[in-house]
């Protein structure tokens, strides 16, 4: 599940992108919404969606990695 959702641009083919965090994850992270994108979405046993990112032109990132390692570390 995700939280915090913000529209931030469309990909190349007008597909639409978004920054958002995770539920039960650290961090905040970019990329699409699996039901905007059904023939590149994949329903997981636990009844969730997951996108495959081969099939799009869009990326999946992890945003603020070096500001997370700088907290852990106390810097």
């Amino acid at each position: 599940l995700k939280t915090n959702i913000e529209f931030i641009g469309k990909s190349i083919s007008g597909i639409n992108i978004y920054t958002f965090n995770y539920v039960n994850k650290k961090g905040k992270y970019e990329g699409v919404m699996a039901q905007e994108v059904p023939w590149a979405s994949i329903k997981n046993e636990n009844g969730y969606l997951s996108v495959d990112y081969s099939k799009i032109d869009a990326k999946f990132k992890r945003l603020n990695q070096i500001w997370d390692l700088l907290i852990k570390w106390n810097m």
